[in-house]
C-alpha cells in the first residue's frame, strides 16, 4: 500500500473503528477482490463485537498490497457507508496537498499546515453530525453513529442491493453433470403471493403486515436477477390464492424451463396460510398441486417453496447459552419496530395409458421448502425492512448462489436467523428469537448457476 494511503488509514483509524460496520457483505467483497483470504475473513468474522472486527480489518489492510485502499473504499460504497469513503477520500487529498506543499514551500509548514488541518477537522465534524438522510423508505438508511445504536442495528441497511454474484464457466463445467439441469433462459417461472392488508370484517385479528411490501419487492428483484420470470400477486383471498396457484401450475411454459419457485407471504398457522378473507389455504394442498401427478410438466425438475408466515403463535423467547456471554451483542439484532408475523400482528388425475410400462415416480419428489419459523412458533417481521427470513434469504442467494447449492444456502440462512435477536425494550418482542428450517425431497444438488449461459 502507498505511504499516503497508509497514513490516511492511520489518521482515520479511530473514527473507522468506532463507525465502520464490518458485516459479511463487506468482508465478502474484499475476499472477491483478493484483498483478504478466506482465513483472514474467518478470523475477522468470529470476533464478537463490531469494534473488534473493525480494529482487526484496519490493522490488516495496510499489509494487503497497493490495491487494498481503493478496494476498501469501493467496498464501503457497496455497503452503504459512503460517509466513511468520503472521509478517506478527503483525508487522502489532504495528504496529497501536504506532500506538494512540503516539497515546494517547506518554510510554510509551521504556519500553513495547522490552519489547513483545523478547517478539515471542522469539515469532518460537520459531515459526521449531519449525514444525508434517505428520501424514500426503500433506500437504505445511513449507518448508526453511536456505538450503542451501532451494536443493535448493524443490519439496519437490509435488504442488501448488491448484484447477484455470477457463476463462473469453470464452476458450471465441474458441477453441472452431477446436479439438476439448470441452463434454460429463463431458469423457470416464479410466483410470489403477498398478503398485506386483510379484511377487518372477515377477521379482526389479522393485522396489516407492515413491511410485507418490502419482502415481495425484494423477492421480485432477486428472482428476476436470477433469471426467473416473476409474477407477483398481492392481497388475495384463500380462494383466489388457490385459483392463482392452479393457473400457475397449468402454464405450458413449464415444459421449456428447468425449475419453478413459489413464495407465499401471509399470516399463518401450522400447515396453512391465510387469505385476506381470513380463510386458510392448506400448505399440503399447495405441495400437492405441484406433485408429479398434478403438474407433470415439472416432473424431475426442482420446485422451490419459501413460506414467510407463522406456524403458530408461540413466541420464541430464547434460552440463555450456558457457556455464552452475559449479554448477546449479536451482529444482527433487530431495531424497535420488530413485530411478529402471526394471527394478530379434485382428485382427477390424468394418466397416460399407452399399453407399455413406464418408469414410475413417487407421488411427490424434487421439492425443497424453506419455512421462516419452526412448527408452532411465530415468525418475525420488521415493519420497515421486511421479514428476517426474506432478508437473510435475499443476502445468501445474492452472495453465494454462484457456487453453493440451495440446501447449503438454506443452512446458511438458518445460521444467520439463529444469530438474530429482537430489540424492543419494554415489549414482549425484546430479545425474542426465531429459527427457520427447511424440508427437502431433492435428489441432486440444486445449483442456480446465476448469470451463466452455456454456449450451444
Amino acid at each position: 500500500m502507498l505511504k499516503r494511503d497508509r497514513d490516511t488509514l492511520r489518521k482515520c483509524s479511530v473514527r473507522l473503528v468506532k463507525e465502520l460496520v464490518v458485516d459479511e457483505l463487506l468482508i465478502q467483497t474484499l475476499v472477491e477482490d483478493a484483498i483478504l483470504t478466506e482465513n483472514m475473513a474467518e478470523s475477522i468474522m468470529v470476533l464478537k463485537t463490531s469494534q473488534q472486527r473493525s480494529f482487526q480489518l484496519v490493522l490488516l489492510l495496510p499489509k494487503r498490497g497497493p490495491r487494498a485502499f481503493k478496494s476498501f473504499c469501493s467496498a464501503l460504497k457497496q455497503t452503504e457507508q459512503e460517509h466513511l469513503c468520503d472521509l478517506l477520500t478527503r483525508a487522502t487529498e489532504e495528504e496529497g496537498r501536504d506532500v506538494f506543499l512540503d516539497s515546494v514551500q517547506p518554510e510554510t509548514e509551521t504556519t500553513g499546515r495547522p490552519g489547513r488541518l483545523e478547517r478539515t477537522d471542522n469539515k469532518r465534524e460537520r459531515s459526521g453530525s449531519s449525514l444525508p438522510l434517505p428520501t424514500q423508505e426503500e433506500f437504505a438508511p445511513k449507518r448508526a453513529k453511536t456505538l450503542e445504536s451501532m451494536e443493535f442495528s448493524l443490519d439496519a441497511d437490509s435488504p442488501i442491493n448488491t448484484p447477484v454474484l455470477a457463476c463462473s464457466a469453470d464452476f458450471y463445467r465441474s458441477h453441472s453433470q452431477q446436479s439438476y439441469r439448470m441452463n434454460s433462459s429463463p431458469r423457470g417461472l416464479a410466483l410470489v403471493i403477498s398478503n398485506i392488508t386483510f379484511d377487518p370484517c372477515a377477521s379482526s385479528e389479522l393485522d396489516p403486515r407492515k413491511g410485507g411490501e418490502v419482502d415481495d419487492e425484494v423477492l421480485r428483484k432477486l428472482f428476476t436477477e436470477l433469471d426467473y420470470s416473476v409474477n407477483v400477486h398481492r392481497d388475495l383471498t384463500a380462494q383466489d390464492m388457490k385459483m392463482c396457484i392452479e393457473n400457475f401450475c397449468r402454464r405450458p411454459d413449464h415444459q421449456n424451463v428447468d425449475s419453478c419457485v413459489v413464495c407465499l407471504l401471509s399470516h399463518g398457522v401450522d400447515g396453512a396460510v391465510y387469505g385476506t378473507d381470513g380463510q386458510l389455504l392448506p400448505l399440503d394442498w399447495v405441495f400437492e398441486a405441484f406433485d408429479n401427478a398434478h403438474c407433470p410438466l415439472l416432473q424431475n425438475k426442482p420446485k422451490m417453496f419459501f413460506i414467510q408466515a407463522c406456524r403458530g403463535d408461540e413466541m420464541d423467547c430464547g434460552v440463555e447459552q450456558i457457556d455464552g456471554p452475559a449479554r448477546t451483542f449479536s451482529p444482527t439484532c433487530e431495531q424497535r419496530d420488530a413485530g411478529r408475523e402471526e394471527q394478530g400482528d379434485a382428485d382427477g388425475r390424468q394418466r397416460a395409458s399407452t399399453g407399455r410400462q413406464r418408469i414410475k415416480l413417487p407421488q411427490r419428489s424434487d421439492m425443497i421448502c424453506g419455512f421462516a419459523s419452526l412448527k408452532g412458533t411465530a415468525a418475525m417481521r420488521n415493519t420497515k425492512k421486511g421479514s428476517w427470513f426474506i432478508q437473510e434469504l435475499n443476502t445468501a442467494l445474492r452472495l453465494n448462489a454462484r457456487d453453493t447449492h440451495l440446501a447449503d444456502i438454506l443452512v446458511q440462512v438458518n445460521r444467520r436467523i439463529k444469530e438474530r435477536e429482537g430489540y424492543a425494550p419494554g415489549t414482549a418482542h425484546h430479545r425474542c428469537k426465531e429459527m427457520s428450517e427447511f424440508t427437502s425431497s431433492l435428489c441432486k444438488d440444486l445449483y442456480l448457476f446465476p448469470k451463466y449461459q452455456p454456449q450451444c
